[in-house]
């Protein structure tokens, strides 16, 4: 196992050492075989005690060296300049089998100098949460942090109420936000910001080190890396729910899945964080708010674009405009993907013709688009009895107008290849919320890890309709409660 701390060579104000404070009877909740394997990790640290004392912070391995990182962030639009890591330590970099540097960080480990006066821990339910949804994020193709482990903690934590433990071993090509970036611009000191920028160039954005201008690349490819992760977001109805600065990487992955959700009946307003109430971060606004989020990593950077300001803030301007476009295409690619159609504006409106009417008629997202994949084997064989997706008139004008644009686009390959195609595209299964929530409590008040292990094992193919599979791509109970998430701090 090739293990590094490349992190740890910026300068000191960009972490503080701090170890793990230790936890009264760790046990195992899970260990991901597979991402341990992608990692080149000791097979002694599955699921042995070993393994046990190092992921529940008991004891420090030799190959780490832990830190907490110091950020800011714009939270719901308002800069604490001071954040950081209150509860997580970043271990170590470990270069995995394919010679990518990845983070390996326990969440949930104890205080840090980052911690307000918090405990530095984590509620059992929250780790459930995130190893679940991070780990079915990377099954439907999304970038995203994954989980390595969870472990019960033996301690509790107090809330609103008394909660057992739990921390989270979290893997991710690195913890660098948006508020890194913030946290070093407001110190004002120009080495220190550029030895960050230069450190994440190396690291994420290699190609961009011989630029003529590297750090407005850096830019640019940073917005490009979110655009298109957004978009992926919005594809399969994934709500972030927090997407303050500090919670954005500059590596384009997914991180913090603290209220996140997915989307039932399509709503575009749908929130779902309880402190969310104005709604900022609703699955509708997601795109917008990226682009507020990269206009704080623009100002930033302002320092490095160029020593005059006004033109610094001239091309950071440039670029930021750029992002709608950007955007819109990932938003292309991926919807028209998910309806076998070719990306261009016509098509689009087709797309946008499709939500306008699920919205509507409350349809559920993801089983909204799977129906429509098995309507074109219904129109292969119309002698079939066929379930509407919808009875509404407007429904069906739509349908009809889609399956025409797809035999004009698609003369020869035929409706079983473009079913097989949609397949691809659109998840038999999503972690949904009333699940999620079913499996916590199942681990947290009852000590049960069965549906959980079910569930985690169904993640191995979420875009296969399989009869273990089935029993998970079922919609809520119509007239159910919607859905509050919390951050678990």
């Amino acid at each position: 196992m090739q293990t590094e701390h490349s992190y740890s060579t910026l300068p000191a104000e960009f972490y503080s050492l701090c170890a793990a404070t230790p936890v009264a009877a760790p046990k195992w909740l899970a260990f991901n075989h597979e991402l341990a394997a992608e990692l080149g990790l000791d097979a002694a640290l599955c699921e042995t005690e070993q393994g046990l004392a190092i992921f529940s912070g008991n004891q420090q391995a030799p190959w780490s060296k832990p830190l907490a990182q110091a950020y800011s962030g714009h939270q719901f639009g308002q800069l604490s300049p001071r954040l950081g890591d209150g509860r997580a330590l970043l271990l170590a970099e470990i270069i995995d089998k394919k010679g990518q540097r990845r983070d390996i960080q326990l969440k949930g480990a104890g205080p840090t100098p980052y911690s307000r006066r918090g405990d530095g821990r984590s509620a059992l339910g929250p780790v459930v949460r995130e190893y679940l949804v991070s780990e079915a994020m990377h099954a439907l193709g999304v970038p995203s942090s994954r989980a390595l482990a969870a472990v019960y903690t033996g301690e509790p934590v107090y809330r609103d109420q008394r909660l057992p433990g739990g921390i989270l071993t979290r893997v991710a090509a690195s913890h660098i936000r948006i508020g890194t970036f913030q946290y070093v611009a407001m110190l004002q000191d120009l080495p220190a910001l550029q030895q960050l920028a230069d450190y994440v160039l190396q690291r994420h954005y290699p190609e961009l080190q011989q630029e003529a201008e590297p750090y407005l690349a850096l830019l640019r490819a940073v917005c490009q890396a979110q655009a298109a992760l957004v978009a992926h977001w919005m594809s399969v109805g994934f709500v972030h729910g927090v997407m303050n600065t500090d919670n954005m990487t500059v590596s384009g992955e997914t991180i913090d899945y603290g209220p996140c959700a997915f989307i039932d009946s399509y709503d575009p307003h749908t929130v779902f964080s309880s402190i969310d109430h104005q709604g900022r971060y609703a699955y509708k606004n997601q795109p917008a708010i990226t682009q507020w989020n990269l206009a704080r990593l623009a100002e930033a950077l302002l320092p490095l674009l160029h020593p005059d300001e006004p033109t610094a803030v001239a091309l950071a301007t440039e670029v930021l405009n750029e992002f709608p476009t950007l955007y819109q295409q990932q938003w292309q690619q991926r919807f028209c993907a998910k309806l076998a159609l070719t990306p261009g504006a016509e098509n689009a409106a087709l797309v946008q013709q499709l939500l306008d009417l699920m919205a509507q008629q409350q349809l559920d997202f993801t089983l909204t688009f799977r129906q429509l994949s098995q309507s074109l084997t219904d129109a292969l064989t119309p002698e079939r009895p066929t379930t509407p997706i919808s009875h509404d008139a407007a429904f069906l004008q739509w349908h009809h107008h889609w399956l025409a644009q797809l035999q004009l686009e698609n003369p020869k390959p035929g409706f079983v290849a473009l079913q097989a195609q949609m397949d691809q595209h659109n998840p038999f299964f999503i972690p949904r919320n009333h699940q999620i929530e079913q499996i916590i409590s199942q681990v947290v008040q009852q000590d049960d890890l069965t549906l959980f292990q079910q569930f985690a094992k169904a993640l191995q193919s979420p875009f296969v309709a399989t009869a273990s599979n089935a029993v998970f791509a079922q919609a809520p109970p119509a007239g159910g409660p919607h859905y509050r998430t919390f951050c678990g701090t």
